[in-house]
């Protein structure tokens, strides 16, 4: 399929999935989406193994809720010093981690994200601690639109999202993109063409560390609260298990695990009540619960069938049906 006709289909159903499904639930799946494109940037085109990305995308989320809620900033100057400060924090952490390759890279950051972590339980009176930051409004964009209503908001963050992928796509098919992938694939090799490597492995993880700042900040504002879930460890595995069941180093994978992800978390129990009333099987009704499982699965199967992810193995098969 040729590619831009798939984008248009891709657009043309996001623009009406709103008519159809629950705008909150559709606005959770973009954010995730664009979290997940995020971490994509870094580990499919630079090859970069974070397990450290939920503090960009935690952090974030408490700087954009307390932006709009306690400092009075409108929406926009909200989102921008939540991608502000996950730049910051990316230049921190990616400034120690890439000193280091392979484990060590992916340790440093996994140590200084629960660094960020700890931190977030600790400052309660900036992030609520185990309470979390509740009541965070949506505000007005430009003072204008009120965001309070869904589809408005629905149509603000499909804006974002698309600028978001639009930014990754554009910086994977530029000239400091086709580095990246040189360095991905022989990093010896592009020290010795003159290129300072680190620079640019420095470069990528700030920018994916403010894509995933932006999906973060978003998330908060569209949910209206932010919790240590979202800066904790187990959300820096749920983004490479998106990546990795969409298809690492694909521009539409992430996208495609990051909707099948979040959508089995927040429907398998609806799926499993259906179930139980069609078979009659109690059991069913405690599908929900077993949402760790379920998944699990999904990547058991996914390494076992689909070793390069649902998209790259659709790709590489249609690469090989055309020969």
């Amino acid at each position: 399929m040729n590619k831009k006709l798939g984008y248009s289909i891709a657009f043309a159903l996001a623009l009406g999935a709103p008519f159809v499904g629950y705008p909150v639930l559709l606005m959770k799946l973009l954010c995730f989406s664009l979290f997940a494109c995020a971490f994509n940037l870094l580990i499919g085109f630079t090859g970069l193994l974070s397990f450290g990305h939920a503090a960009f995308f935690g952090a974030a989320g408490y700087v954009a809720g307390n932006a709009i809620k306690n400092w009075g900033l409108p929406f926009e100057a909200s989102l921008l010093v939540a991608v502000l400060s996950g730049a910051v924090l990316g230049v921190l952490m990616g400034g120690l981690a890439i000193r280091r390759q392979g484990i060590y890279f992916s340790m440093i950051t996994l140590a200084l994200a629960q660094m960020v972590y700890f931190g977030a339980l600790r400052f309660t009176d900036f992030t609520g601690g185990e309470d979390g930051l509740q009541g965070v409004p949506r505000g007005k964009l430009l003072g204008v639109l009120d965001l309070g209503n869904d589809l408005a908001m629905y149509y603000v963050v499909l804006a974002i999202a698309i600028a978001g992928f639009a930014l990754i796509m554009r910086t994977v098919h530029s000239p400091f993109g086709q580095v990246l992938k040189a360095i991905k694939e022989n990093e010896p090799r592009a020290i010795s063409l003159g290129y300072d490597v680190d620079r640019y492995k420095l470069a990528a993880f700030v920018l994916s560390a403010s894509l995933a700042a932006l999906a973060g900040a978003t998330k908060s504002i569209v949910l209206g609260f932010e919790t240590l879930t979202d800066v904790h460890w187990t959300m820096s595995g749920l983004v490479i298990l998106m990546t990795l069941v969409g298809g690492m180093g694909t521009l539409a994978g992430p996208i495609i695990g990051a909707i099948l992800i979040i959508a089995l978390e927040n429907k398998l129990g609806d799926f499993g009540t259906m179930l139980a009333a069609s078979t009659g099987i109690e059991w069913f009704n405690t599908l929900g619960e077993a949402v760790s499982l379920v998944t699990g699965l999904i990547f058991v199967a996914c390494v076992l069938l689909f070793r390069k992810g649902i998209v790259g193995e659709f790709l590489a098969r249609a690469k090989l049906s055309s020969k």
